[in-house]
């Protein structure tokens, strides 16, 4: 099923979808959600259930972007760890965002088995210690998440104990999750897509905003029809482009790459990875890899800060692929494919309302798979009047980044040079 979406083993994969028809003439509904991944189905499938009516618009495909793209890792807590929330915000704001962040994960469990999504859904994380700096923090997470947060899933593992899990000499120590997940994420997004359609939620694919009014209700407008609601939701996040600049300049879009190789076999595969676990590194700029179930390495690593992908994506990512595995020097590479997702400055998601009407979520900096799941649920309950776990996670502080959307790329890519400078040392 890969008309319409970018070559990847994901949409070669993927379960079926039948493509939705634009959005032609006028519409009237209670809430349009603009944007077919994680944030927007999720939002629209949550109200749809709460009664409201609902039309979703895609520019392109659902799950075209980040969502069906990703390394498919559903990491626990936030994007930044417990020590760091902890330090930032003290223990009972660190425990409620530790708190939304079990839901979240929890809600794709219930999603998955509530509507029979068939998505590869497995179980176990290994983060990889990639440097001596580092040495200890596996050990302290651990403790403090059985100690102060009621999560005894965490276990610090020894670079011997490592390296049974994991078939590479990269890592000095690990810390292995039992309780973090992974799937395939397309066939997740369609899952969500075929629940929120069954749900009653209108769904057009094609139909790319061109603008809404700040009105209420607000009038949502396509090349080719418009949508009357009283609410707006963006799940837009990489792609938001120039469609509310009142947000825009909160994130940063930049572009990851993934690779997948030709199948190992199953001897090899677990040889390889043990367990079928996930697995990411350390690293500021991250890399990710987990195996399939035919038995392949889906491997994520290298990012630009700039529009447009590399010409040759695979040659890209490969050396960071050989870098962990030199072993796989004799293995092909079948698929490889690019995608835009966005940051924050402090890497922690933004969530929020606009006046008079208007909700978002963005900026999950790489934890997008469960957060953007999340925001979507959080914002269908403010809209329906319980906004309690919305407010907790739209406090969080979100800074502009310096220069605003003009000068944002020059100081990311001089900030990257730096903080990959520190990997290496």
């Amino acid at each position: 099923m890969s008309k319409g979406y970018p070559d990847s083993w994901y949409a070669a994969t993927a379960n079926s979808w039948r493509k939705q028809r634009p959005l032609r003439g006028d519409k009237r509904a209670d809430v349009c959600v603009i944007g077919g991944g994680f944030t927007g189905l999720s939002a629209a499938l949550n109200l749809a259930e709460l009664g409201f009516d609902v039309v979703l618009l895609e520019a392109e495909r659902i799950g075209f972007g980040a969502s069906g793209r990703n390394g498919g890792l559903i990491g626990s807590g936030q994007r930044k760890d417990v020590l760091e929330t902890e330090e930032a915000f003290g223990l009972e704001r660190s425990r409620a965002l530790w708190d939304c962040a079990e839901a979240a994960k929890q809600e794709i469990r219930d999603r998955v088995e509530q509507h029979g999504i068939d998505c590869d859904l497995q179980y176990g994380q290994l983060v990889g210690v990639h440097k001596k700096g580092y040495l200890g923090w596996a050990e302290e997470l651990g403790d403090a998440l059985r100690e102060r947060y009621d999560y005894p899933h965490v276990s610090s593992l020894s670079a011997a104990e490592t390296r049974e899990y994991v078939a590479t000499d990269d890592f000095l120590e690990g810390c292995l999750d039992t309780q973090a997940m992974s799937l395939h994420p397309l066939n997740y997004a369609i899952g969500l897509a075929h629940a929120a359609k069954a749900a009653g939620v209108r769904i057009y694919e094609g139909s790319r905003v061109t603008g809404y009014t700040r009105r209420d209700p607000a009038t949502v407008s396509t090349a080719a029809g418009t949508v009357t609601a009283n609410f707006v939701v963006l799940g837009c996040n990489g792609y938001l482009g120039r469609l509310e600049r009142r947000v825009a300049s909160k994130i940063m879009p930049i572009n990851n790459y993934v690779i997948v190789t030709e199948p190992l076999g199953k001897q090899r595969a677990r040889e390889l990875i043990k367990d079928r676990l996930c697995v990411h590194d350390t690293r500021f700029v991250v890399n990710y890899f987990r195996t399939s179930a035919d038995h392949r390495l889906i491997f994520g690593g290298g990012e630009n800060y700039r529009p447009g992908f590399p010409s040759d994506i695979k040659g890209f990512v490969r050396p960071y692929m050989l870098r962990l595995f030199p072993q796989l020097e004799d293995v092909a590479i079948d698929y490889g494919w690019g995608g835009t997702l966005s940051v924050t400055v402090n890497r922690l998601p933004h969530i929020g309302r606009l006046r008079p009407n208007v909700f978002y979520g963005q900026g999950y900096s790489g934890h997008g798979l469960s957060t953007a799941n999340f925001a979507g649920k959080v914002i269908a309950e403010a809209i329906n009047g319980t906004a309690s776990r919305f407010d907790i996670m739209a406090s969080l502080p979100t800074i502009p980044f310096p220069g605003g959307t003009l000068l944002r790329y020059p100081g990311m890519v001089l900030g990257m040079l730096y903080y990959s400078m520190k990997d290496k040392l």
